[in-house]
């Protein structure tokens, strides 16, 4: 076939571009901005300008590393949203540029459904197991948390979702409550596997049907700490990792919770995971436990697939690609866009 799709992601703070060759990945190359560290968190208008640096530079890297000619792209997707409208932004541009001067299709992606069909990206020489349709999607990341039903590869049911913070926002201020450098969701993972899990008790929310809330969490665990520190400055020093295990473990335990009723109700027993919480080695290890006591077919993506990537995006629009899904040159990003 020889349909080459160039994926340009640029949704927060990475700028990546990736080749996908006949749905097997031939590079994916990702440039990081540290400069957000500084101020625990990322700001918008550094984002998108540090994407205007990086875009050539990483376009130009994945097309030598592919070992390809750019005249051999047969199509070229982006991220169109959601995200930082700035950072879309250059993603965007630069996607409408390239297709016009190659004359080859523009293809939008939704940053939301690339996560969930990162579970599709093949490589060579690996064994590329994959889900069956139905599966359930647990799409966990610091802007959304979801369970989503996958009936195809753009057939998607949303069934679950917060109704105000997302489980990785979650991760991330409670990870800065007692110190932590941001992102904080991988540092509390490393200090939580030295910590006892169920060293402290926190409040779980109470959300009717699938749906999850977090913001009452970031909160308790606020004062929690606050009361700890008044009776001993220590507090944090002294029980860092049991703080982190407790906290990681409240957490997937709500996402589990809810997960394992939605399984019940829907009996599908594929069940996939995506986003940059994915990357959790606790959400892993208590997952596959699930897996195990209700014989589950459980799938992770590879560890550079869970956080944004131009791997999904490239392999999201390959499958738009052979549909024949293309846009026009009057494409705008959008910073809100329902899966």
């Amino acid at each position: 076939m020889n349909e080459i799709i160039l994926g340009i992601e640029s949704s927060c703070d990475d700028t990546s571009a990736a080749i996908i060759k006949d749905g097997y990945l031939l590079s994916n190359i990702i440039a990081n901005q540290q400069v957000h560290k500084a101020y625990g968190g990322v700001v918008p208008e550094l984002a998108s300008r540090a994407h205007q640096q990086n875009i050539i530079p990483v376009v130009d890297q994945a097309i030598k590393t592919a070992g390809i000619r750019k005249e051999e792209i047969t199509g070229i997707a982006f991220t169109r949203g959601p995200g930082l409208l700035g950072s879309l932004l250059v993603g965007n541009s630069f996607a409408k540029g390239f297709a016009l001067v190659n004359g080859i299709p523009l293809i939008e992606v939704n940053h939301l459904q690339a996560h969930v069909l990162a579970h599709f990206i093949n490589e060579k020489d690996k064994k590329n197991k994959h889900p069956q349709f139905p599966f359930l999607c647990l799409l966990v990341s610091g802007g959304h948390t979801q369970i989503i039903k996958v009936s195809d590869y753009f057939e998607m049911e949303i069934i679950g979702q917060t109704i105000d913070d997302a489980a990785g926002e979650a991760f991330d201020k409670c990870a800065k409550t007692i110190g932590l450098s941001y992102p904080g969701g991988p540092e509390i993972d490393k200090y939580a596997k030295d910590g006892n899990p169920l060293a402290y008790t926190f409040t779980r929310p109470k959300v009717k049907d699938f749906d999850y809330s977090f913001s009452g969490l970031k909160t308790a665990f606020l004062y929690f700490i606050r009361d700890r520190v008044k009776e001993n400055p220590e507090f944090i020093k002294d029980n860092r990792d049991d703080l982190c295990a407790s906290i990681q473990y409240t957490i997937i335990d709500i996402l589990l919770n809810k997960l394992e009723k939605v399984i019940k109700e829907t009996g599908i027993k594929e069940i996939a995971v995506a986003g940059g919480v994915a990357a959790n080695s606790g959400l892993r290890d208590m997952l596959y436990e699930l897996g195990k006591k209700q014989n589950l077919n459980v799938f992770f993506p590879e560890f550079k697939f869970t956080t944004d990537n131009a791997a999904m995006i490239a392999i999201t629009g390959y499958h738009k690609f052979l549909k024949g899904e293309f846009v026009g040159q009057d494409i705008t990003p959008l910073a809100r866009m329902p899966i």
